[in-house]
């Protein structure tokens, strides 16, 4: 009987592996920067050179970005490569907004149903963190820090839903929502009374997700993005109504 030799893979592109899997995962996330060359090395057991044309490699699939000087970082492809040509025609084509809305129905909806499921208690921990941030940020009147807040929860729910298509998927939907959610804060007065209701669509989310309740989590989900789908229908047919005055009185 003959064997065939085996093909053992080279270290850098065990190294180059190990690194993208952490990215993929998410334990690296767009923007962080790799620990210093020695220290990476260490901890990988690999040499510095094999460690070097690992990320090599990863630099050259736009998954890393090294900077001269300043060190070796992650950066945004996954998330981009989906969502940069749809930045403009969100911006040109407002009907699209209600189309996102729509997907975002879909979306987080799955993604709040499989973090009931998945969540482990540092997932757990994460979520209650998020949602202290949202919970503050609508205390105040700060609407960037209410967008930047209002993100980070929902992403967090998409990591906590440990799929990692599905996470970058919505990573990705997320970068372009971001304009959306702006959009939307923008539209509808967020007052008291508003944020109040906000925090409490909020809070059924997160407690159904922690309670371990898979579709109570998605019902929730669902009614927070109609509630907010709603509220724009609002304010669009109230904009066209003051603009059929307007030309009366012209």
């Amino acid at each position: 009987m003959t064997y065939s030799k085996l093909k053992l893979p080279r270290i850098p592109d065990a190294v180059a592996h190990q690194l993208e899997t952490r990215i993929i995962e998410g334990s690296l996330k767009p923007g962080d920067r790799l620990p210093a060359e020695r220290e990476l090395a260490l901890e990988l057991g690999v040499s510095r050179p094999s460690l070097r044309e690992a990320i090599k490699q990863l630099v050259s699939r736009g998954l890393l970005l090294s900077r001269h000087g300043g060190g070796t970082f992650v950066t945004d492809r996954l998330a981009t490569s989906f969502s940069d040509p749809w930045q403009q025609l969100l911006e040109q084509h407002p009907f699209l907004h209600d189309d996102v809305l729509e997907f975002r129905h879909l979306l987080e909806a799955s993604a709040a149903a499989l973090a009931a499921q998945r969540a482990t208690d540092a997932d757990l921990q994460r979520l209650e963190q998020a949602y202290q941030r949202v919970d503050a940020a609508y205390a105040g009147s700060d609407r960037s820090a209410q967008v930047a807040a209002d993100v980070a929860f929902h992403l967090t729910i998409a990591e906590s839903a440990h799929n990692a298509v599905f996470a970058h998927l919505l990573a990705s939907i997320l970068r372009l929502l971001h304009e959306h959610v702006q959009h939307s804060l923008r539209e509808i007065s967020v007052s008291a009374e508003t944020g109040r209701q906000l925090m409490t669509q909020h809070r059924a989310i997160r407690d159904a997700i922690a309670s371990r309740q898979p579709e109570a989590a998605r019902l929730a989900a669902e009614a927070h993005i109609s509630h907010v789908r709603q509220r724009l229908i609002d304010v669009a047919t109230s904009a066209q109504r003051q603009q059929r005055s307007l030309r009366h009185l012209s």
